[in-house]
């Protein structure tokens, strides 16, 4: 039996990379899954990949930025399956590269509506049901980026921030509830947003320097993200609660250095 037997759980951003991973590992351990996104075609394959498994799915095509669709992937989750247990909010935008001072207005409110507000409305809509019930986690996906600078742009970073803050504000609201509010902050990692970059470096021929700076000198994986999050989401972390865990190979504990000489 899979630590999630008989949960019902909701994974936006589901149609790649850390949602992708996230929803086949909460399919294979017995959740059935409500999953999310904008791109209806990725979505699909995310379908065919957990029933392909032996997984149980519903899609849901929508923008979790806005509220009409964070209603309604809410209510298919309920009136699918019965109920909700689980949400990871996780999907997120990285924007168009800009200095500081060319960004524009527009710019910043497309970034926070997507990967601050959306959070906020899953938080909001699956909150109140989970209350109901007594008990819920929400896991929300942050970014080392929102713990230290230059991991990303200003926006994207500022987004993150709110993100881990409000995993903890959330968490104190939901104060004797048996709801639980947790926040993961994914390092480099191989997904459809930087996947530019990884293909850029191995053109160049350095995809050997692809996460250097970090003491395990690597990227990670959306299965070890995933990894995270299932531990959020189930019973294991069951006294975990307004926490914002880094998973980036150790980047987030150190300053630059150079290697000592052996």
């Amino acid at each position: 039996m899979g630590s999630l037997e008989g949960k019902v759980a909701i994974v936006t951003g589901a149609a790649s990379g850390i949602g992708r991973a996230g929803a086949a590992l909460f399919a294979r351990e017995g959740a059935r899954v409500v999953i999310v996104d904008r791109d209806a075609d990725g979505l699909n394959a995310t379908e065919a990949a957990i029933v392909e498994g032996g997984g149980t799915t519903r899609m849901y095509v929508g923008d979790v930025g806005h509220e009409a669709d964070v209603k309604a992937y809410v209510q298919v989750a309920i009136e699918r399956f019965g109920a909700l247990d689980i949400v990871h909010a996780n999907a997120g935008i990285l924007g168009p590269p800009a200095p500081l001072l060319e960004q524009t207005v527009a710019q910043w409110q497309d970034m926070l509506q997507t990967n601050l507000i959306g959070p906020f409305l899953a938080i909001k809509h699956a909150g109140a049901h989970m209350v109901t019930r007594g008990r819920g986690s929400i896991v929300l996906t942050a970014s080392t980026a929102g713990l230290r600078a230059n991991a990303g742009s200003a926006p994207y970073s500022a987004s993150k921030a709110g993100v881990i803050s409000l995993a903890q504000t959330a968490a104190n609201s939901f104060l004797g509830t048996g709801v639980r509010v947790n926040a993961i902050c994914p390092g480099l990692i191989e997904t459809g947003m930087t996947r530019d970059l990884f293909a850029a470096a191995r053109e160049r021929g350095t995809a050997g320097k692809i996460g250097q700076l970090n003491p395990l000198q690597r990227a990670g994986t959306p299965e070890e993200i995933a990894a995270m999050a299932l531990f959020l989401a189930g019973e294991e972390s069951s006294y975990v609660n307004g926490q914002a865990f880094a998973v980036d190979g150790g980047l987030s504990s150190t300053l630059p250095f150079r290697l000592p000489i052996r």
